[in-house]
């Protein structure tokens, strides 16, 4: 649920459950100041139909037997009763007062008896003291035909002080319900958004401190939630990103102490070469030539080691531009087998490709590099060829839509342990072999840059004194889809 959502239905709550409650609990003060409860009536209720039933008596006497009214015993003991419920009785008789209940004032008793227009009952208020009466009249005629008038008066006090309690009550209830839902609410709502914010800012903490490895999980699907699934993903990102960085830094540090051997071992024999020079060591002809041949080969290591390295480095930092054409790769590979029977360094060596069908293999390749790609892994095989029968074998064939190109070798072999690492720069998988031997470790890392460039893999497929072979694929031209520069 989003947060628009949660705080447009707490929204609706804090109007709905407040009139709900109110409802309640106005009905229930109602029924407890105008009802009725399971020991009897509320004091108001009772006292009105008390003396309602009074006022209905002496009125019903009034009718059928008018002259009991002068019973001044009767009318004393009704109107004891009557003051017990906040009545009063006034009786005339020929406009003379015949009884007038002690409750009124005799100096009030002439205003309640001037004529008032027919209103019908409780039709009007008269001070008195400080309270309130309503007053009814009955006109009704004694046995001697003389007229008579009872005048039914009500102190309004008790409705007056029930009314005000009721809705004080009433007020005190609502401002009580409306606070206590609003504040649960509220806090509910508050709380489900301030505890997740929390827990972020804990969390930016611990990052801010350098502590990368606590995750972040506030499992919810609202907007909070997205958010801190973003911020888990920016966590493990700068996680994954320092991590990264201080791999890069180690691998920097090998780079910089690889590169650093494997120049010195050149430099190393230039220096001894020309120290035999000056101290005389070299003192003839035969000598200086041979002293002079080795620093020949030693500065060819040399350049040959720093052409590597900026090669390298170019394509790690994607520096290096491809420069992608069609070539048919039955007729390159052939060509490439030609090649490699000239070379001076394959005497000896048979180089077998057969070629078992004409047809050709369109790829996009940059050529050059597609052919630093062959000849490092041809130096590569060179390097562990120590048979008496050598042999290289060049292969080419389109396998779905990928064309896969191999070179094997039937040398000593690479060791099950160091297959996952051969293609890491620097990287050679026997120790004693150094770059004295030719060996720069980053003819196959090369390879790796070079063959992901063109949007291949590479592998590599060995087995312990048998041989050695590498393979590489390239997509095919349908899949690449036109020159790419």
């Amino acid at each position: 649920m989003s947060i628009k959502t949660r705080l447009l239905l707490s929204y609706i709550a804090m109007i709905i459950i407040p009139l709900v409650l109110f409802g309640v609990v106005a009905s229930g003060l109602a029924n407890y100041f105008w009802g009725e409860r399971e020991a009897g009536k509320p004091f108001l209720r009772d006292t009105l139909n008390k003396r309602d039933e009074l006022f209905a008596g002496l009125t019903f006497m009034a009718k059928y037997a008018p002259n009991q009214l002068t019973n001044q015993n009767m009318l004393t003991e009704t109107d004891e009763q009557l003051q017990a419920v906040g009545g009063a009785l006034i009786l005339t008789k020929d406009e003379h007062v015949l009884f007038v209940s002690p409750s009124i004032d005799s100096a009030d008793v002439p205003n309640y008896l001037q004529d008032q227009p027919d209103q019908g009952r409780m039709h009007s208020w008269q001070p008195f003291k400080q309270d309130g009466y309503t007053f009814d009249t009955y006109e009704f005629t004694f046995a001697d035909q003389r007229k008579g008038k009872l005048y039914f008066l009500a102190n309004s006090f008790p409705y007056m002080q029930t009314g005000i309690y009721f809705f004080i009550a009433l007020i005190l209830s609502l401002l009580t319900i409306v606070a206590l839902t609003n504040g649960v609410l509220t806090f509910l709502v508050s709380r489900s958004i301030i505890r997740p914010l929390y827990a972020l800012k804990q969390a930016a903490n611990e990052i801010k401190e350098g502590n990368l490895e606590r995750p972040v999980r506030l499992h919810r699907k609202d907007e909070l939630g997205e958010l801190g699934e973003a911020f888990e993903e920016m966590r493990g990102r700068l996680y994954d990103s320092i991590h990264l960085q201080l791999q890069y830094e180690e691998n920097r540090k090998q780079l910089i102490s690889s590169i650093s051997h494997d120049l010195k071992t050149p430099i190393t024999g230039i220096k001894a070469c020309v120290e035999a020079v000056q101290e005389g060591i070299a003192d003839t002809e035969a000598k200086r030539e041979k002293y002079m041949k080795m620093i020949a080969i030693k500065s060819e290591q040399m350049d040959r080691l720093i052409d590597e390295l900026f090669l390298f480095s170019r394509l790690d930092l994607n520096k290096l531009p491809f420069h992608f054409e069609e070539i048919d790769m039955r007729a390159y590979m052939a060509q490439f087998a030609e090649e490699l029977r000239l070379d001076p360094r394959m005497h000896g060596i048979p180089i077998r490709y057969e070629e078992e069908h004409t047809s050709p293999i369109p790829v996009m390749a940059d050529q050059e590099k597609l052919h630093r790609v062959l000849m490092n892994i041809v130096d590569n095989s060179l390097k562990y060829l120590n048979k008496d029968e050598k042999l290289i074998r060049l292969e080419v064939e389109k396998a779905n839509s990928e064309v896969l190109l191999a070179i094997s070798d039937n040398g000593t072999g690479i060791e099950k342990e160091a297959m996952p690492h051969i293609f890491d720069r620097f990287y050679r998988a026997d120790p004693a072999r150094n770059s004295a031997m030719g060996g720069s470790g980053l003819g196959l890392a090369i390879v790796k840059q070079i063959v992901e460039g063109h949007g291949g893999r590479v592998w590599a497929e060995s087995e312990s004194g048998r041989g050695t072979r590498i393979c590489f694929t390239l997509p095919d031209i349908k899949r690449v889809g036109g020159d790419t520069e």
